[in-house]
C-alpha cells in the first residue's frame, strides 16, 4: 500500500462544511459572516506524549481531543483540521482503529478532516485544528488569557489529578489496583475537550485557557498575560478539584503530597481554566449547567501580582509546582 492508497483507504472523505477538502493542494473554508477563524496545532511524538503500548483508537481521540480543547479555551466552535501524520511503516489494523477514534471525536464536533501529510518515520501526529468566534462589527468574542481583572473569581472545569496519577502508575513510580489504573488511563488517553462550554461562556468569562500542563504552572501563564495576581487556598482546590475522594486516594496508597502534587501540577486535564466578575457567579453556573460541564471556583483574582498558596489553616505555603515544559 502507497502514501495514497493509504490516504484513500483510511483518511479520504467527502467534503461536509468544506468548500474543497482533501484531494487538492489546498482545502478551502468558509467562515461564518461576522466571524473571525481560530486556529491552533499540537504534535503528539512517540514516547514523549503516549506511550508505545496505547490503543490506536485512543490515540486517534487524544490526538485531536488536546487540539479541540484548545479552541473551547477561545470560545471558537470547531469547523476543521488537517492531519500530518509519520509512519515506521503501514500497519492496516493501526490505521483502522487510529482512524476510528479520530473521526468518531470529530463527527461529535462537526469537524472535518480537510487535508495534511503522511510520510515514513518515527510515529508522530501533528494535527492544526480550525474554528469560527463570533466577532460581530469586528469585535471578536474569542476568550483570551489576557482579561482577568483584581476581584474575578477564578473557575475550573471538571476534575484534575487523574491524568497524572495514571502516568505516574504507567511509568512505575506507584502501584495502583488494576480497575483505578484502567478509569485514571482513561482520563489520561481520552480527555474529553470542553467545547460546548467554551462557547457557552463566551461573553461571561474574563480571560480562559486550557489545562493542559497543570493547573498552578498553567494560572501563571493567565496571570502573567492579563498582569494580575491570584490567591488559591490547596486543601479547598484538592477537596473540590480531585476526581478521586480522599478515601479512595488513600485506600490506593496515594499519599496526600501526591494527590495536592497530581491537582495542582499534573498536567494533561485538558479541562478549561477561566476567570468571571462575581455578577456573572449566576450566569456561569448556568453555562456549566446548559454545557453539561460542572465547573468549580477555585479562587480569586489579586491586583497583587504573583500566585499565593495557602494551606489547609489560610497560611501562606512554599511551592515547588511547575508547569510542565517539554526543554526543562
Amino acid at each position: 500500500m502507497g502514501e495514497f492508497d493509504l490516504i484513500e483507504r483510511f483518511f479520504k472523505r467527502p467534503a461536509r462544511r468544506a468548500v474543497l477538502g482533501i484531494g487538492d493542494d489546498c482545502a478551502l473554508l468558509q467562515t461564518p459572516a461576522g466571524s473571525h477563524m481560530a486556529i491552533s496545532t499540537d504534535m503528539l511524538v512517540q514516547g514523549r506524549h503516549f506511550f508505545t503500548d496505547v490503543d490506536p483508537r485512543c490515540l486517534g481521540h487524544k490526538a485531536l481531543a488536546v487540539n479541540l480543547s484548545d479552541l473551547a479555551a477561545c470560545g471558537a466552535e470547531p469547523m476543521g483540521f488537517t492531519l500530518a501524520l509519520a509512519l515506521p511503516h503501514i500497519d492496516e489494523v493501526w490505521l483502522a482503529a487510529f482512524a476510528g477514534g479520530l473521526f468518531a471525536l470529530a463527527d461529535s464536533h462537526g469537524c472535518e478532516l480537510v487535508g495534511g501529510d503522511t510520510t515514513r518515520g518515527p510515529l508522530t501526529i501533528g494535527i492544526t485544528v480550525f474554528g469560527s468566534v463570533p466577532a460581530p462589527g469586528g469585535q471578536s468574542q474569542a476568550l483570551l488569557r489576557s482579561g482577568a481583572h483584581p476581584g474575578d473569581d477564578i473557575y475550573a472545569s471538571g476534575h484534575l489529578g487523574d491524568a497524572r496519577l495514571a502516568l505516574q502508575a504507567l511509568q512505575g513510580q506507584l502501584s495502583l489496583p488494576p480497575a483505578l489504573l484502567k478509569a485514571t488511563r482513561l482520563r489520561l488517553e481520552e480527555p474529553s475537550p470542553r467545547i460546548a462550554l467554551g462557547m457557552a461562556l463566551r461573553g461571561l468569562a474574563s480571560a480562559a485557557m486550557d489545562l493542559s500542563d497543570g493547573l498552578v504552572g498553567d494560572l501563571g501563564h493567565l496571570l502573567k498575560a492579563s498582569q494580575v495576581g491570584a490567591t488559591l487556598n490547596t486543601e479547598t482546590v484538592l477537596e473540590r478539584m480531585a476526581a478521586r475522594s480522599h478515601d479512595v486516594w488513600a485506600g490506593a496508597g496515594v499519599s496526600h503530597a501526591q494527590a495536592l502534587h497530581c491537582v495542582l501540577s499534573g498536567g494533561d486535564d485538558y479541562e478549561l481554566l477561566f476567570t468571571a466578575p462575581p455578577t456573572a457567579r449566576s450566569a456561569v453556573l448556568a453555562a456549566a449547567q446548559s454545557s453539561d460541564t460542572p465547573v468549580t471556583c477555585i479562587g480569586r483574582i489579586d491586583a497583587q501580582p504573583g500566585l499565593r498558596l495557602l494551606d489547609a489553616t489560610g497560611a501562606p505555603m512554599p511551592h515547588h509546582f511547575a508547569s510542565f515544559d517539554h526543554f526543562a
